[in-house]
C-alpha cells in the first residue's frame, strides 16, 4: 500500500472530475471557509499569538488552504503556510495557487518557533495499514505475495503479531481480522508532541468508525469507481478507514488534549454551514439548488455526514475548539 501510493501520487493530480476522487474542499468553498473560521476563533481565544504556523498534511491542490485563509485573514490570522507534500506534481500546483508556501517531506522539518495550527483532511486514510488475522493460537499478518502467474494475492504471514494487537482484541475469536497503522500512530505522536511543545491545535478529518471494528476496509479508487486493490497498483488510490480510537489514544498518551471526536455533518452544522449556505444562495440566486446539493453532500447522513469524522486535538494550554462535546 505504501509503495503503491508513493508511485500513484508522485506524478499526477488525482483530484476532481477528471481524476480518481474528489474531496470536500473541491466540492464547495464552504468546507474550507468554516475550517478557517474555526482556526481563527481558537487562535483569538488563545490570545492571538503574533507568529503562528499553518500546517496542512496532504493539501491536494491547496483549495482548502485558500478558502480557510481567506476567512481567517478577516479576523487577523495570517500565518506562515507549510505543506507536508511528497508529490512534486502536486507541489507545483500548490506553488501556483499559494505563492510563498513552504514545502516539507514530513512534519519533522516544520519550524518549532511558534504555535501550530494543523489540518489533515483525507490524509490518514492513505497511510499503509497492517491487516491482522486471528488464528487458533495467535495473530498473524495478512500479507501480499504472488501466485503461479505472478499476480498479486493475499497470503498468510508466518510470524506471530500479537504484540501489535490492541489489548481489547487479543482474545477475539478465530477468523477475526483487524487493521492497524503504525505509520498513522507515529505521525499522530509527532503532531501531539509538537502541540505540547509549541502550542496550537489540530483538526484530523477523515472517514472511519468511532471505535476500531473488525474486517478489511482496504479499497482502491480509479475514475471515481471502486476496483480491486490488486488491479492497478500504483495507478489507483489505495485507502483504508482511519482508526480514530487509536489516534485519540496516542494523543492522550503523549499528553495532548483531545477536544473531541464528532461526525462531520454535526460539526459543520455547529459551525454554521446552513447560514453560510443561505448567504451564498442570496449572492448566487441562479445556483441555489447547486449550493444546497453541495451542502447536503458534506452533511447528509447517507453521504459524508456520518462516515466522515472530525478529531480535535490541542495543546493542554489552548482553549477548547467549537463543535466538540468535551
Amino acid at each position: 500500500m505504501g509503495e503503491s501510493n508513493a508511485k500513484y501520487y508522485a506524478a499526477r493530480d488525482p483530484l476532481g472530475d477528471e481524476g480518481d476522487f474528489i474531496t470536500a474542499p473541491e466540492i464547495t468553498q464552504m468546507f474550507g471557509e468554516l475550517i478557517g473560521l474555526w482556526l481563527a476563533d481558537i487562535w483569538v481565544r488563545a490570545g492571538s499569538p503574533e507568529k503562528v504556523h499553518y500546517v496542512e498534511l496532504g493539501p491536494g491542490r491547496g483549495t482548502l488552504t485558500l478558502d480557510a485563509m481567506r476567512t481567517a485573514n478577516r479576523y487577523g490570522l495570517d500565518p506562515e503556510i507549510h505543506f507536508v507534500e511528497a508529490s512534486e506534481a502536486l507541489r507545483e500546483i500548490q506553488r501556483q495557487a499559494i505563492p510563498g508556501v513552504q514545502h516539507h517531506d514530513d512534519i519533522t522539518s516544520v519550524p518549532e518557533d511558534a504555535p501550530m495550527l494543523l489540518v489533515a483532511n483525507e490524509f490518514f486514510d492513505a497511510l499503509p495499514v497492517h491487516q491482522l488475522l486471528r488464528s487458533a493460537q495467535n495473530w498473524h499478518e495478512r500479507m501480499v505475495g504472488l501466485d503461479e502467474n505472478d499476480r498479486f494475492v493475499f497470503v498468510a504471514g508466518d510470524q506471530p503479531m500479537d504484540d501489535i494487537v490492541p489489548p481489547s482484541w487479543r482474545n477475539a475469536r478465530q477468523g477475526t481480522m483487524i487493521e492497524t497503522s503504525p505509520a498513522a500512530a507515529a505521525i499522530m505522536s509527532e503532531i501531539s508532541d509538537r502541540l505540547i511543545a509549541q502550542g496550537g491545535a489540530a483538526l484530523i478529518i477523515d472517514y472511519g468508525p468511532r471505535e476500531l471494528a473488525s474486517g478489511s476496509t482496504l479499497q482502491a479508487l480509479q475514475k471515481h469507481t471502486k476496483i480491486d486493490p490488486f488491479d492497478a497498483p500504483g495507478l489507483s488510490d489505495l485507502t483504508a478507514h482511519v482508526d480514530f480510537e487509536m489516534l485519540g489514544q496516542v494523543a492522550e498518551r503523549q499528553g495532548a488534549k483531545v477536544m473531541g471526536l464528532t461526525m462531520q455533518g454535526e460539526w459543520l452544522n455547529e459551525l454554521g454551514i446552513q447560514t453560510r449556505t443561505e448567504a451564498l444562495q442570496r449572492r448566487h440566486p441562479d445556483k441555489q439548488d447547486l449550493i444546497a446539493r453541495q451542502r447536503q453532500r458534506l452533511v447528509a447522513d447517507d453521504q459524508m455526514g456520518l462516515l466522515f469524522k472530525v478529531l480535535g486535538v490541542s495543546s493542554p494550554e489552548w482553549p477548547d475548539g467549537v463543535g466538540f462535546d468535551i
